[in-house]
């Protein structure tokens, strides 16, 4: 075995995909509480990784909560924009103490969270439901860039991706009705991938540094990070630098309806 070590495509940090899924929402659970799993009624993180969570009020854990401060997990699962044979793409783990804030303070909260992501289920708090808060003690992230241990501060500290909340329509939209996208970007897959019979290759996400690509073959799934030739930080730049990594079919399909109308 050789020395040589390739050259991985620029990605975000690990903190700025951390905040993505963590804004994204997920599907979210609480682990490690001695019992199954536990799904909260509402969840939303907040920039460093302190978490609002909206509980039953027959749930168990919370006859724990309330003696007082009990460690948790939560888990977040970051699922992909289309219908993938394996559908998450990303997990992050928050290790903290879970507590129930006195009443007024947890109409507080729960104003605040219906600000920035309304949920019907909100309006259950003091009618079969109590808010709870999850302070952070340190987080994990796994995903298909890598793992890493994070700390509070490393997460507030960062910035989400400034497309984290647009990807899922643009994704599902690009995989609908541009299927010719995924054939001019073959030419940057591995050779194996790209010439593997009965391959599939799907959209599974896209920042500012560039497209990640799932590739189902028949054996097994391989993701796949395309960088962008520049960065982007706008929806402009965006189509721009997905342009120039394709090839631009677009304008190729409209050089070819302009040149058949003139014949």
């Amino acid at each position: 075995m050789g020395s040589t070590r390739l050259r991985r495509p620029p990605a975000p940090t690990d903190a700025e995909r951390a905040r993505s899924l963590a804004m994204r929402g997920g599907d979210a659970a609480l682990v490690g509480t001695g019992s199954a799993p536990v799904t909260p009624l509402v969840h939303h993180v907040r920039a460093d990784g302190s978490a609002v969570l909206l509980l039953a009020d027959d749930d168990p854990l919370l006859d724990r909560v309330r003696g007082g401060q009990t460690a948790v997990m939560l888990e977040l699962a970051d699922r992909a924009a289309v219908d993938l044979r394996e559908p998450v793409r990303g997990l992050l783990w928050i290790t903290g103490w879970l507590w129930v804030p006195e009443q007024r303070a947890a109409r507080r909260m729960a104003l605040q969270v219906a600000d920035v992501r309304p949920h019907e289920r909100l309006l259950d708090l003091g009618h079969g439901a109590t808010l709870v808060r999850l302070d952070p003690g340190s987080a994990v992230l796994a995903d298909g860039d890598g793992c890493a241990a994070l700390t509070p501060v490393d997460l507030a500290a960062a910035r989400p991706d400034p497309f984290c909340r647009l990807e899922d329509h643009w994704l599902a939209h690009l995989e609908e009705s541009h299927p010719e996208v995924f054939v001019a970007l073959a030419r940057h897959l591995p050779s194996e991938l790209s010439h593997c019979r009965g391959a599939r290759i799907r959209p599974l996400g896209v920042d500012r540094c560039g497209l990640r690509l799932r590739v189902e073959t028949p054996q097994r799934d391989h993701d796949v990070r395309l960088a962008f030739p520049g960065g982007a930080s706008t929806p402009e730049e965006l189509r721009e630098q997905l342009n120039a990594l394709v090839g631009c079919p677009f304008r190729t399909q409209e050089a070819a309806r302009e040149q058949s109308a003139d014949g």
